[in-house]
């Protein structure tokens, strides 16, 4: 397993940031165990163990399955950020990367899934980071996943519930963010179901791409 060079503190990601994902869950929010929908954002980490590279084979979990991946804008922060608000949010960023969370079935967002998130190896990022200042408008882009060289999955930025400032925003009054954090700021809901041997490759356009390998 592969340590990332561009992380360099904590590896966060945002779940449940796909305005049609939380839409088609509105009656499943209003039931138990969740009785509301969200307020803030949904949030879950990816800790060393899991970090992992471009080009790297990712293990077929030991549970025997059935493994998932989603791909998401992989945003880098500069500088220390802390409480700071969604109008100067990318002042503190470095750039833009994409990262690919590997990861069992999510059945529930209402407790933090360890076990299925926490896997070895299963959280690729690209190898490198775009500056901020090459991106122009980000709601203009979109992250495309291939499976095996076919379309099977595309996120348009402009679909996601809270938009990178707002994220940003938000994570910095719960936390610190410093200089080599990562934030992965959202996923589509319906992630990709994978088979052994699987090739994964996404990409945004003009921005970044990552391709990895499922072992067979």
């Amino acid at each position: 397993m592969n340590r990332h060079s561009i992380v360099k503190g904590k590896l966060i990601c945002v779940a449940l940031n796909d305005s049609e994902q939380l839409s088609a869950m509105q009656q499943e929010f209003s039931e138990a165990p969740y009785k509301a929908p969200p307020t803030q954002p949904v949030l879950y980490f990816k800790p060393h163990n899991t970090w992992n590279t471009q080009a790297a084979t990712i293990d077929w979990p030991s549970t025997g399955g059935p493994l998932y991946v989603g791909a998401s804008l992989a945003v880098v922060v500069a500088t220390k950020c802390t409480r700071v608000s969604a109008e100067q949010a990318l002042e503190y960023v470095a750039g833009f990367s994409i990262l690919h969370d590997f990861s069992l079935q999510e059945k529930s967002y209402y407790r933090p899934d360890i076990k299925g998130k926490c896997l070895d190896g299963t959280a690729p990022l690209g190898a490198k980071v775009t500056p901020i200042d090459q991106v122009s408008d980000l709601s203009a882009l979109s992250v495309i996943t291939e499976v095996n060289g076919e379309l099977a999955s595309e996120f348009p930025l402009s679909q996601m519930q809270r938009s990178v400032p707002e994220l940003i925003s938000s994570i910095s009054y719960i936390m610190t963010l410093e200089p080599g954090d990562v934030i992965a700021v959202g996923f589509k809901g319906e992630r990709i179901l994978l088979n052994k041997g699987d090739k994964v490759c996404s990409a945004i356009a003009g921005v970044t791409e990552l391709s990895n390998q499922v072992a067979g």
